[in-house]
């Protein structure tokens, strides 16, 4: 339950069904703050300053609870019990073959058509600076073995750090991964193209026309892949549809934060002097340009999302682990702890 002594921070939404949604507001310093909501254990707002300390929130999102239903999907939030795509929504476990919910044609994504995103989490600790959200997956939803305790704690202090745990009663996969759409000028100031970004990955998992994995693990040299120093995101892009592909990070772990982590990215907005940078103790990074957005989607103020309005770094394990053996496992078993943390860096350079 929340600390008694912190009521102000956590607000109600309304309700979906019978379960009441609620926002936690998070502090930090310099003026950081976070808004995370139990509706997808997500990221609804963050807000930074800029080189001059004016504040603006960086993550796309949605002002009402009906919006994030109607246009929210993946915005912000905690996905699983798979994130990123399983080829053919199958795969083999023991021998048995395990048959899950496709909701991406033949192929599932994110966890399916009622993935973690769709979860209603509840507050099991909060304080001004941090929140811890639990949910629990029964055994077959979606398809995936095992009764899984899923737990996600945000916190706001020198930067914004995200830790996703999760526990099972039987075999199963895990690979929970935090969606948000970051945009350094503020959400809703355009593209996001004119931002630099730097990936430490030597490597990336080319992928056929359904996104899905084609087993090869390719070096990024000489291609459009290749962010290894920083450059504009849109100087050379992969084809019209922008990144939407899997890198293989390759830094070196180090101590961050009390933490063991490798740094997987830096982004930076020349215009706004506002910079992120991300570390991570996972193997893989989902650079997301956001093709999808048209203008149709609605945002936060009044905005509509054009293409490229935000880009999604989702650190995770690589897409169809599950039926690639030689990719890192994603297997998890009871008794083990699946543990992946991010941490991001928010100050301004």
């Amino acid at each position: 339950m929340p600390d008694a002594g912190v009521p102000t921070m956590i607000e109600s939404l309304g309700r979906i069904g019978a379960d009441e949604v609620q926002a936690v507001t998070l502090t930090g310093r310099n003026g950081t703050s976070a808004k995370v909501l139990t509706f997808g254990a997500r990221l609804a707002e963050l807000w930074v300053p800029d080189a001059k300390g004016q504040l603006a929130d960086i993550v796309l999102g949605q002002d009402s609870l009906a919006d994030w239903q109607a246009h929210g999907r993946y915005l912000g939030t905690t996905c699983g019990r798979f994130a990123n795509r399983i080829a053919g929504g199958r795969f083999v476990l023991d021998g048995r073959e395990v048959d899950l919910d496709r909701n991406e044609g033949a192929n599932q994504l994110h966890g399916g058509s009622k993935g973690f995103d769709l979860k209603h989490w509840r507050i099991e600790d909060a304080s001004a600076g941090h929140v811890t959200l639990t949910a629990t997956s029964p055994a077959g939803e979606m398809g995936f073995p095992g009764t899984v305790l899923a737990r996600v704690t945000y916190r706001l202090e020198h930067g914004l750090s995200i830790e996703m745990q999760a526990t099972t009663d039987a075999t199963t996969v895990v690979n929970l991964a935090n969606h948000a759409y970051f945009n350094l000028s503020g959400q809703g100031a355009g593209s996001v193209l004119g931002h630099e970004l730097r990936v430490l990955a030597a490597h990336y998992t080319p992928v056929k026309a359904d996104k899905i994995p084609t087993g090869e693990i390719r070096s990024v040299a000489a291609t459009a892949f290749d962010y290894q120093t920083p450059r504009r995101i849109g100087e050379q892009l992969p084809g019209p549809e922008g990144l939407d592909h899997n890198f293989c990070l390759s830094s070196p772990l180090e101590a961050i934060q009390g933490e063991i982590l490798r740094r997987a990215a830096e982004l930076r907005d020349p215009a706004s002097g506002r910079a992120l940078r991300l570390w991570t103790n996972e193997v893989g990074l989902q650079v997301y340009t956001g093709a999808h957005f048209n203008g149709s989607q609605p945002g936060k103020g009044g905005v509509r999302y054009h293409k490229f309005p935000g880009i999604a770094l989702e650190t995770q394990k690589f897409p169809d682990s599950p039926n690639q053996p030689q990719f890192p496992s994603a297997r998890l078993d009871p008794g083990q702890t699946y543990r992946h943390v991010v941490f991001l860096d928010l100050m301004p350079r």
